[in-house]
């Protein structure tokens, strides 16, 4: 019989699978503990005609559709309403209606493959996260379970105590829902050598607090959000404006790498202390989104990142301490029939926003 250290080898694909479900990393961090409760319980039930890891899976599925029941929908500030400006009001909304981020290292099984982990990697990309909470939640799992883990159908509806034909209707949907949303980030196997200069680029810029130079590093259309904020900007002149007004006690700041949601991030620490988890998306070789987490409390600790304000450090090991992918290539893309087929801290008043 399965002992507790075999459930514990399973849990960081648990909590990908359950992140991706909540869209939150407390949340997901929740279910994946009632999932270990529920599979210790129900340990000499399981038969071992599918893989630990799966029964584990089924058995989260549930969680997640159980928990989810009554809860509403967590978004990001950009599908709230329209860019503001920046002399907008600063109004917050309760943190259980935003989308968190969560750790690469929680949520990315060690013992994927390397095509597997971008594949994953991908499919905790905020926007992505984001799109799926679009979707009613037994259309999310069904997609989740099909396209992401790769179920076959008939797998999928026994988990969901479905037909298949209900599973493909579902799938049909939750693909056409996602496809409304355009191009969402596809996951790249490893940095550029581009991207790890522009890493490199924004620290400097932004320690130096040179926001000339840090906005020619952002897409034209860049957008700046500060969850629990519901405020966030978009384009170089609003950008340049907050952090040159509202947003100058951030000059003096410090930044320190991580990865979160399968992107490049950092804490950022002000002359004062810890300040925002900074998540950028990237684009190419620009930055798209700068979304800054003020949570600190909760996030840093989450994080692994020092509560106090450190040495200066630089984005080089940032890029050196991501995973690769040892082939250079990118996954498939999420949501389609795999037959076929921001944010500079905007702080609370008076602070660095």
């Amino acid at each position: 019989m399965a002992s507790a250290q075999d459930l514990e080898q399973h849990r960081a694909a648990l909590t990908g699978h359950c992140y991706r479900m909540m869209g939150s990393a407390a949340d997901a961090d929740d279910a994946v503990q009632e999932t270990m409760v529920r599979a210790w319980r129900g340990l000499g039930g399981f038969e071992e005609r599918a893989s630990l890891r799966t029964w584990l899976t089924r058995i989260a599925t549930r969680v997640c559709l159980d928990a989810l029941a009554d809860r509403r929908r967590r978004l990001r500030p950009i599908e709230l309403e329209g860019p503001g400006t920046v002399d907008d009001p600063l109004t917050e909304l309760p943190r259980g209606r935003w989308i968190e981020p969560i750790p690469d290292e929680v949520a990315l099984p060690a013992d994927a493959d390397p095509l597997e982990r971008v594949l994953l990697r991908q499919s905790i990309r905020l926007a992505f996260v984001a799109a799926l909470q679009h979707l009613p939640p037994r259309q999310r799992a069904a997609l989740l379970l099909a396209d992401v883990l790769g179920w076959p159908a008939a797998e999928v509806a026994d988990t969901l105590e479905t037909s298949v034909a209900s599973v493909n209707s579902a799938l049909q949907r939750a693909r056409a829902k996602l496809a409304s949303f355009g191009d969402l980030p596809e996951g790249a196997a490893s940095l550029t050598a581009a991207q790890s200069a522009l890493l490199d680029r924004y620290v400097e810029t932004f320690e130096r607090y040179d926001i000339d130079a840090l906005v020619h590093l952002l897409h034209e259309d860049a957008t700046l959000s500060m969850p629990p904020y519901r405020l966030w900007l978009r384009g170089h002149e609003n950008i340049s404006r907050w952090m040159l007004g509202r947003g100058i006690d951030c000059q003096g700041s410090r930044l320190v790498p991580t990865w979160a949601s399968g992107s490049p991030a950092f804490g950022q620490y002000r002359p004062t202390g810890p300040w925002a988890l900074v998540v950028l998306e990237l684009r190419g070789d620009r930055i798209a989104a700068m979304n800054y987490f003020l949570d600190t409390e909760t996030l840093f600790p989450r994080f692994g990142l020092p509560p106090e304000r450190p040495p200066t450090v630089t984005a080089r090991s940032l890029s050196a301490s991501r995973p690769t992918d040892e082939f250079g290539r990118r996954g498939p893309s999420i949501g389609q029939n795999p037959a076929g087929g921001s944010e500079c801290p905007p702080p609370r008043p008076a602070r660095c926003s």
